[in-house]
């Protein structure tokens, strides 16, 4: 069985409080398809799903089946959106499955609340945000033209010329890239084009 990744902040169910949800009729592979389809419908195409269950190395978002439910019945979904980290996390149940429904449903509800042509505040998923854990390294970052190599009052254009160029050294697809690299270029040419 695997590790699973709860956020450490995070406070757990303790395991005698934990119920079967009779309410779900789901199986296990179409709770993961529900979320996958509603973080789909929300743009975003990077989730890792986190359980205590071994997952499959080629679509690693799905557990393998017929597996014994773990001791450890939680589940995290984590994924990017507009840069930032957000994280939906459940283990009030005593199934993978339940959780994971949980997960889901919460998720899909958020995403129903912010195509709602009401202002608030904050985005629906605020309280989903995860705290960088990046405050030691962005203080250490290189100011946006060197990341850049260019002049600090470099036209937009050399900007953006210097942007294709890098995105397409350290770009993560490719082998040899850098995906922190490949952030610091993006955040660069968000500060010094002022997006």
């Amino acid at each position: 069985m695997s590790q699973i990744d709860w956020p450490p902040e995070w406070e757990r169910t303790p395991a005698s409080e934990r119920t079967k949800n009779r309410s779900y009729e789901v199986t296990l592979h179409d709770a993961i398809t529900d979320l996958d389809d509603e973080l789909g419908r929300l743009g975003v195409d990077d989730c890792r799903l986190s359980t205590a269950m071994d997952h499959q190395s080629q679509n690693p978002n799905y557990p393998y089946a017929n597996q014994p439910e773990p001791d450890d019945p939680g589940v995290v979904c984590r994924w990017s959106m507009d840069g930032e980290q957000f994280a939906v996390a459940c283990d009030a149940y005593s199934r993978v499955r339940d959780n994971l429904r949980t997960v889901g449903l919460y998720i899909r509800e958020k995403r129903k609340m912010s195509s709602r042509p009401v202002t608030t505040g904050e985005t629906e998923f605020a309280n989903a945000r995860l705290p960088s854990g990046e405050e030691e390294t962005v203080a250490a970052d290189p100011p946006p033209h060197e990341v850049l190599d260019v002049d600090p009052d470099a036209p937009a254009a050399v900007v953006r010329g210097a942007y294709r160029a890098k995105v397409k050294q350290h770009h993560p697809d490719k082998p040899d890239g850098d995906e922190e690299a490949f952030r610091r270029v993006q955040a660069a040419r968000e500060a010094m084009l002022d997006e």
